[in-house]
């Protein structure tokens, strides 16, 4: 207020300034998104039609009949690869082979419409009211995320129909205003996956008793109306496939997220496990439409039919990959008091619809059960357990706020902080920690693996033509000690042993525990050192795709002996197992020196005695002692996983600003400000203090 009178504008044109500045930034914003969906459109047009024919549009393929009509003479199930219902095929019937190539181009672009509608309709059916950003942003968001699900990425590769019932739904609960077109969009979309008709529990028990009957009546008649016309075909899916059971791939295959999938591939099969099957399914039935009826009734409509598709997938005796939309519609639910626990659920959603299972959790054999089934596990939680938050709580719209540390200003004012990484001073959720660390720990897994091509063969005579060069660089600056340190290694066996031990072991657990003891410890340092370590590695991976490089060990005219991994046949162009699993020409930088000087600095840091301090800083000694004795990496790496290191520092220093001092100290302020408030709030009449100075 005072800088406008100063400068001589009234403060209502102050205030008119700051209002457009955020329509502005809005717009921006809103055009931004859009243009994301839209090129994520683009691209998964590109993949699909760029495929060659026969890899692409498989299922659609399957409508196609030998006479050019879709199995006119024959049955629909003659090769069990069609796994509509009966009026499903009826209505794809007109398709022609003599149309098939402009159904391909039509049926993916019809595909990419449906999913955009289907993010307009979702965008406007959030609980009301939502804030003005919100309202502006939801639609490309919902576009964009639907056009990463796995669903629909599986849809247009296999040209399927799975959005069209989740469509049909969402456009009967929260477009059709007649309850007779409400019921007949439901019945339809039940006509085309049967345990749809779930939603018809819904409709009546919300009040909606005349469209339930609706859905009810639409759906026996147009499936009467396909028996009528494909007798055979009705018999064979409806009597002697039980609804499709069996129809397709395996039942007990991982693509089959639903409750029987699971259970056949725990080991159960008989009469026991159609026993478990149907008591389960049922149960999980009940519990999904009552806690749906509940949210519906909190004026939470679109989370009461996530949470009903949720149910069906699980019921269905098979929910292929490209039916599991309905776990993704239910992101919506709002779970947590805190603030720092609301992002977890959505997130996790997120990442099981959009990433590999082998992504989420670690390759451990303990955790394939949870891994093969990570989608059916998230639409039972959402069913059946999750504390999706009321409308009447609280902490619905206002969760509990996480305090973060003044922000510090960077050295270059021109350089905007990055919001996501301020210094939290409560810690953050921990679950939602460990599942970004674990997802980003895949992505560099795959990053580093496809820097060569997929495959070490395909970068071999690279990285050996820039093995060589960085040998001759070390021997012009004396440094080439590999081939010595060595065989001087070798011939002592505890060394051997110690170096090859601590090679394997230490990689990973030094730095886990550094992350750990930080987040229980000191969390207004975790998320400065987390965010540092990522950037270092993020700089090692861009060097790992520009510098491929063979280490030592798999240079073959060198002599260097592999202690770690054993004797290599360098006739083959991979060496092993291990080299189909991961990339062996990423040796420079080292992030074995790197993660292990990240963890040296660190401790050296914020350890509050000195010999903490000198104890961190052995890490890395020994750690380049042991990539180098082993024949791992050469001198040289280890350089550059200093460099990259430094590079990740210095880049939190320049998103983030300082560490340590300014956070801590405005912690301890925080922390009597809220103790002042406590004594306050108890002794009325004592005159509020002022916060701590910023």
């Amino acid at each position: 207020m005072a800088n406008a009178e100063h400068s001589g504008r009234p403060a209502e044109a102050f205030g008119s300034t700051a209002a457009d500045t955020t329509r502005a930034r809005l717009r921006a914003a809103r055009l931004g998104l859009w243009l994301v969906a839209a090129v994520l459109a683009v691209r998964q047009v590109a993949v699909v039609l760029g495929t060659p024919r026969g890899e692409r549009l498989t299922d659609l393929e399957t409508w196609v009949g030998p006479d050019g009509v879709l199995h006119v003479n024959g049955s629909l199930y003659d090769s069990t690869r069609f796994t509509g219902t009966p009026f499903g095929g009826l209505v794809l019937k007109p398709l022609t082979r003599a149309a098939e190539q402009a159904l391909g181009w039509g049926w993916t672009f019809g595909t990419l419409l449906l999913v955009a509608v289907l993010g307009l309709v979702v965008a406007r059916a959030l609980p009301q009211p939502v804030g003005r950003r919100t309202a502006l942003l939801a639609a490309p968001v919902a576009i964009s995320v639907l056009m990463l699900s796995l669903p629909v990425r599986n849809t247009l590769w296999l040209g399927q129909t799975s959005i069209i019932p989740v469509l049909l739904v969402l456009l009967g609960c929260f477009v059709a205003r007649d309850w007779r077109a409400a019921g007949a969009l439901i019945g339809l979309a039940a006509a085309l996956q049967p345990t749809v008709l779930l939603f018809a529990a819904l409709l009546w028990f919300t009040g909606r008793r005349r469209a339930a009957a609706s859905a009810g009546a639409s759906f026996a008649a147009v499936s009467v109306l396909a028996w009528a016309a494909m007798p055979h075909d009705s018999y064979t899916y409806w009597v002697h496939h039980m609804a499709g059971v069996g129809l397709g791939g395996e039942a007990d295959a991982l693509a089959n997220q639903s409750l029987h999938g699971a259970l056949l591939r725990s080991g159960l099969s008989g009469p026991l496990e159609i026993g478990l099957f149907l008591s389960l399914g049922a149960a999980v039935a009940v519990l999904g439409v009552r806690r749906s009826v509940r949210y519906a009734r909190d004026g939470q409509l679109l989370l009461a039919v996530a949470l009903t598709g949720c149910a069906a997938i699980v019921v269905s005796p098979t929910s292929w990959q490209h039916q599991l939309l309905w776990v993704l519609l239910a992101v919506v639910g709002r779970v947590g008091r805190r603030a720092s626990d609301r992002y977890v659920w959505p997130v996790a959603v997120i990442l099981v619809m959009t990433l590999p299972a082998k992504m989420m959790l670690p390759n451990m054999a303990a955790l394939y059960p949870l891994r093969d089934n990570a989608v059916l596990l998230a639409a039972i939680a959402a069913a059946t357990v999750l504390p999706f938050l009321p409308r009447t709580s609280p902490y619905y719209r206002t969760p509990v706020p996480t305090e973060y540390a003044r922000p510090v200003p960077t050295r270059w004012k021109h350089v905007p902080l990055l919001p996501f990484l301020k210094r939290v001073l409560t810690r953050p959720n921990l679950l939602l920690e460990l599942l970004l660390i674990r997802v980003t720990y895949a992505a560099y897994q795959q990053v580093r693996l496809a820097a060569t091509g997929g495959s070490n063969s395909a970068g071999r005579v690279r990285a050996e033509a820039h093995g060589q060069q960085i040998l001759d660089i070390e021997r012009f600056l004396h440094i080439d000690i590999e081939h010595w340190a060595n065989h001087a290694v070798v011939k002592v066996a505890w060394l051997r042993d110690f170096f090859d031990f601590y090679y394997e072991s230490f990689h990973f657990v030094v730095p886990l525990s550094v992350l750990a003891l930080l987040y229980w410890r000191r969390p207004v340092d975790y998320r400065w050192a987390r965010a540092s370590l990522g950037f270092a590695t993020l700089l090692a991976l861009v060097g790992f795709w520009l510098y491929p490089l063979a280490p030592p060990r798999l240079m073959p005219d060198l002599g260097v002996i592999d202690t770690v991994h054993g004797v290599q046949d360098f006739s083959k162009p991979d060496y092993g197992t291990l080299t189909a699993l991961t990339n062996q020409y990423a040796a420079m930088p080292s992030l074995h020196f790197g993660w292990s000087l990240w963890c040296g600095l660190v401790i050296a840091i914020v350890a509050p005695k000195w010999w903490m301090k000198a104890l961190g800083l052995l890490h890395p000694f020994f750690t380049v002692s042991a990539i180098v004795a082993t024949g791992n990496h050469w001198v040289l790496d280890a350089v550059g996983g200093a460099l990259v290191v430094g590079g990740g520092f210095g880049l939190s220093y320049l998103f983030m600003g300082p560490r340590a001092r300014f956070a801590t100290a405005t912690a301890t302020a925080v922390t009597a400000v809220t103790a002042d408030r406590a004594v306050e709030a108890a002794a009325p009449g004592v005159p509020e203090k002022d916060p701590a100075p910023r």
